[in-house]
């Protein structure tokens, strides 16, 4: 890592506005929305209280699945971000997985106000299905999309590098691979300058 990897971010200072279990209770999309996306327990939470400097906007936990509704914040500059209950296990009934992955699916699809996607991988095991599959979809789309390889400060660096490498040359034009990590702040300047350009360009 250079001093450079760790330049100070202008946070994405936001608030918390609504929750929804389901598309018609998603508020009004009338303001552009970056959604964030993830493997439960790849840090999709921390990875949002990092870039927008605040230590407890998302709920963090240890226990994958804890984020169970679809979850609106309101960024100070203008827009909102947008934290999707996250794929894989969660400790809840079928049912309720099931109903999850409806309301993902569903706002992914049918949200006309969604300008790019924040897709948070485990940098020790990317390109999961989800993460492909999820890859593929922003591409049929033409969404932009930042694909922060979270947790990079457990690799050493030749293994980060490396990782890149890999991941750079299975992804198309519109995604933007990165080096991450929310506990040390690496690559966070870089995404929050990303996001923020999405926001700022989908403004009236």
């Amino acid at each position: 890592m250079t001093d450079s990897d760790f330049r100070p971010a202008a946070p994405l200072t936001s608030s918390f506005l609504t929750s929804a279990d389901r598309l018609q209770r998603c508020p009004v999309d009338d303001v552009p929305e970056v959604c964030f996306v993830g493997r439960s327990n790849a840090g999709k939470s921390s990875t949002l209280n990092r870039l927008t400097g605040s230590r407890s906007l998302a709920r963090v936990s240890k226990t994958p699945g804890r984020t169970q509704l679809i979850n609106f914040f309101t960024v100070v500059d203008g827009g909102r971000l947008v934290d999707l209950p996250g794929y894989g296990y969660a400790n809840a009934p079928k049912a309720r997985r099931h109903a999850w992955g409806r309301a993902i699916d569903d706002y992914l699809n049918r949200r006309a106000n969604l300008v790019g996607i924040v897709l948070v991988m485990d940098a020790r095991r990317p390109l999961q299905p989800f993460d492909a599959h999820m890859i593929d979809w922003a591409g049929s789309r033409g969404l932009p999309m930042l694909a922060l390889l979270n947790k990079a400060d457990k690799l050493k660096r030749g293994a980060r590098a490396q990782t890149l490498r890999d991941v750079q040359r299975q992804l198309g034009e519109n995604c933007h691979p990165m080096l991450f990590s929310a506990q040390t702040g690496l690559g966070a300047a870089d995404a929050a300058d990303l996001v923020r350009s999405w926001l700022s360009t989908a403004q009236p």
